[in-house]
Parts: structure tokens; C-alpha cells; sequence
């Protein structure tokens, strides 16, 4: 084979791999929206509103014939939903590595939870029910669906890529979340110029999210492919598929060690999310467009900070650059704790750093799990990466709820907070990650 052939196939190859990665990026542009206007922003508190809607006297709803307090239904579903995530993710991951056809379960899980939630614009007057089914469902489908997405990363990427790969799909999900999330605003704050009430232009939100979800996931079907798979394990039944992952996981302990030192910060990073707006609300005293503004800065934020991180990484190595996020997360916080109540300005220069550091920690996170997993155990081991962001993350809440109960000052709660971010920093500063590559069989690349 002449050379010039070589060069023409190599260069055929990374156009293929270049059109494949587009793909990829374009399904993090589909579902982020998702977790930006329904979860983030809008159904919490209209779930909440239609559940209220549909209490007793004494303020409780009956799901099941079980009295549950109607301001606690949208944190039960939610919880359901991680706990359905829980039993379906280690099902489907060890049959997309089995059988190497990711792609149909991809397919499947993106349009259940695209259905679901466009169905959401049929939730009105008091069709909690209703709600917290959708709710579930579109959940715990975004969860599978991540998941599998996820595990394409170390297939469409070589290594000396991954990082750059994983930011810009990261930037392109933060992208088209703060685009949909100000094309929902404009409906909302001016739905009686559009001419419909508060509550249709709350379902037209949730439902419009769900379109686009299925619209554009369109892209990476047609562009990404299945590969043959090495794996030939058999797919166990619910929680024992997960117990044989976790038993194939202790045979390269410095993968596990990384996915311990992934939860703890994580679920501090989580908990930061989604009690940002309560420390502003509570104890700044701040109004709910002041807090929608600061949550569309981060995702504005979040495209720039992952793109960022991502050519730090490229000079300095994805694990110094997590090292480096995580004592501006520490920073952060340390700063939050000073802010002046009603003084909006400083609540969004607290955002603007959460943004900035946002994206790129999770991002180089997720490509460098991906060179610590076994070759044919791509989707396996991403349930267990995706069970550690979604299934664990209950730890920094507790933290928040119990600090607060016990001192009172939601200055306290999110101080303490921190201990995630240190504990997080010890535990990846000890993991070996040039050793934790070649152990899991692969290449080792030059800056790590």
C-alpha cells in the first residue's frame, strides 16, 4: 500500500471522526434544554401550584391513597425518578456494550422522555398525578439516554481529544439552554401580550422543551454509528447487572478511586445548582427575576467557562485543570458567604464565577472517566458515572437542609458546602491517573 493511499485513508478517517463528533455535540443541544426550563426553571413551581391545587384542607395530596404534603410532590418525584434511573441504567448499559447497538436504545430513551415532556402541556388544574408521572418518566429517560451518550465519547474521540470533545459538547448543551430559556422568558413575562394566561404559557414552555428535545436528537442518530462489540457478558436482571458492574469495577480500583473523588465534589457542584436560588431568595432577600437573570448568566457563562477549561486542559492536563476548578469552586463559595443582602450586582458576580468554573469541571470530568474505562465497557461503566452524578447526589442537600436547621443562617448552609469541594480535591489529587489509564488497558496520552 503506497503512502500517498495511507495518508487518503487517514484523512477519510478523521472526517468521518469529525462529522461523527458534530453528531454527538448535537444531542447535548437537544436534551439540555430540558434541565434548564423544565427542571431548573419552570416545573417546580408549577407542579407545585397544580398540586396545591389539589390538596385537602390540610394541605396534602394522595397519590396511592398515601397523604404526602403538596409543597413536597415535585423533590418526591424527582427522587422517584433517580430511583427508576437507578434500576434501568445497569440494564441498559450492559446490553448497549453486549450487543454494541447503542444507537435504537439511545433513540428510545431520548423520544420516552421527549413525549413525556411535551405531554407536559396537558398539566393543568389539578393534574398532579399527571405531572408527577411525566415528571418521572422524562427523568429518569434523560438519565438512560445520557448515559448512552456519554459512552460514545471514547469512541468518537482519541484520547489526545477527549478534553477538547467534552468541553464543546458541554458548550453546545449550555448554548441551547440559555437560547430556549430566553425565548421561554419572553413568553412568560409577556403572555398577555401573546394573549394566553400564566399557566398556558408555563405548559407552552415545558412542551416547547420536549419539541426541541425531539427535533434536534434527529442530528446525532443520523450521524452517529454503532460499533461491534467485544463485550460478551450476559445482561442480568435489575440490581444484580449493577452488582456485577461494581464487581468488574474493584479489578481496577484507581478507576473506582477517580469515581469516589467524581461523587464527592459533584454532589457539591449539584447542591450549589440547585440551592443557589434559595440562598438568594432567603437570605439575600433577592426577586425572582434577579434570580432567573443570574441562572440565564450561568448558562450563558457555562458555554465560555467550558470551552476555557478545555484548552487549559490541553496545556496543563484535564486533572490539574479539575484541581485547579475545584479551588475556584472553594473560592467561590468562601466569597458567596460574605454577599450584602439585596444587593443583586454582587448576587450576579457570585454567578458569573459559578458559571465560569461550571461547565468545564463537569466536562473535563466526563473525558477523563473516559479514559479510565475498559475497552467494551464503555456504557456499562458510564451507568455507574451516571448513577454517581444522579443517584448519589442527595448527600449535599442534606448537608444544606441540616446545617440550616441546626444554626439557622443559610450563610452556614452554603459554607458548608466547601467540605465537598475539599474532600473532592484530596481524594483526585491522590489518583494516579497515568497509572489508572494503562490499568484499564489504555493508551496513556502525553498530557493527562
Amino acid at each position: 500500500m503506497g503512502t500517498g493511499t495511507v495518508r487518503t485513508e487517514a484523512a477519510d478517517e478523521a472526517t468521518d471522526r469529525r462529522r461523527e463528533q458534530r453528531g454527538w455535540y448535537f444531542y447535548d443541544w437537544a436534551c439540555s434544554v430540558y434541565s434548564t426550563s423544565v427542571l431548573t426553571v419552570f416545573l417546580g413551581p408549577y407542579l407545585t401550584s397544580v398540586a396545591k391545587e389539589a390538596a385537602d384542607g390540610d394541605g396534602f395530596v394522595h397519590p396511592l391513597g398515601i397523604p404526602v404534603r403538596a409543597g413536597s410532590f415535585f423533590a418526591y418525584s424527582v427522587s422517584l425518578s433517580v430511583i427508576v434511573a437507578v434500576l434501568v441504567m445497569p440494564l441498559v448499559g450492559a446490553a448497549a456494550d453486549r450487543t454494541g447497538r447503542k444507537k435504537p436504545l439511545l433513540a428510545t430513551a431520548a423520544y420516552v422522555g421527549a413525549a413525556a415532556t411535551t405531554a407536559m402541556f396537558f398539566l393543568d388544574g389539578n393534574r398532579y398525578l399527571l405531572g408527577g408521572l411525566l415528571l418521572i418518566v422524562a427523568n429518569a429517560a434523560q438519565s438512560v439516554a445520557m448515559m448512552l451518550y456519554n459512552s460514545y465519547l471514547p469512541q468518537i474521540a482519541p484520547p489526545e481529544e477527549r478534553d477538547a470533545v467534552s468541553s464543546r459538547g458541554w458548550a453546545f448543551g449550555y448554548a441551547a439552554g440559555a437560547l430556549v430559556l430566553v425565548l421561554n422568558l419572553v413568553l412568560y413575562l409577556a403572555h398577555d401580550t401573546f394573549g394566553v394566561s400564566e399557566s398556558t404559557a408555563v405548559r407552552i414552555c415545558l412542551a416547547s422543551a420536549g419539541l426541541w428535545w425531539g427535533a434536534f436528537t434527529l442530528i446525532p442518530l443520523r450521524r452517529l454509528r454503532d460499533r461491534r462489540s467485544t463485550a460478551k457478558e450476559a445482561t442480568a436482571p435489575g440490581f444484580r447487572q449493577l452488582a456485577a458492574t461494581v464487581r468488574d469495577m474493584r479489578r481496577h480500583p484507581l478507576t473506582l478511586a477517580f469515581l469516589l473523588a467524581y461523587l464527592v465534589y459533584n454532589d457539591g457542584i449539584q447542591t450549589v445548582i440547585s440551592q443557589a436560588s434559595v440562598y438568594g431568595s432567603e437570605e439575600l432577600g433577592l426577586g425572582q427575576s434577579t434570580l432567573i437573570g443570574a441562572i440565564l448568566m450561568v448558562q450563558v457563562l457555562a458555554v465560555v467557562g467550558a470551552l476555557a477549561l478545555g484548552r487549559l486542559a490541553r496545556a496543563y492536563g484535564a486533572k490539574r485543570t479539575i484541581l485547579g476548578s475545584l479551588i475556584a469552586w472553594t473560592v467561590t463559595l468562601g466569597a458567596g458567604y460574605f454577599l450584602p443582602a439585596g444587593a443583586p450586582v454582587w448576587f450576579f458576580v457570585l454567578a458569573a464565577g459559578i458559571g465560569l468554573v461550571l461547565g468545564g469541571s463537569q466536562a473535563l470530568s466526563r473525558s477523563l472517566f473516559s479514559h479510565l474505562v475498559p475497552p467494551g465497557k464503555e456504557a456499562e461503566y458510564f451507568s455507574a458515572y451516571e448513577l454517581s452524578d444522579r443517584g448519589m447526589s442527595w448527600l449535599g442537600p442534606l448537608l444544606f437542609g441540616l446545617t440550616y436547621q441546626l444554626t439557622g443562617s443559610y450563610r452556614d448552609a452554603i459554607i458548608s458546602l466547601v467540605a465537598f469541594f475539599i474532600l473532592g480535591f484530596a481524594l483526585l489529587a491522590r489518583v494516579p491517573v497515568r497509572r489508572a489509564i494503562a490499568d484499564a488497558g489504555n493508551p496513556v496520552p502525553d498530557r493527562i
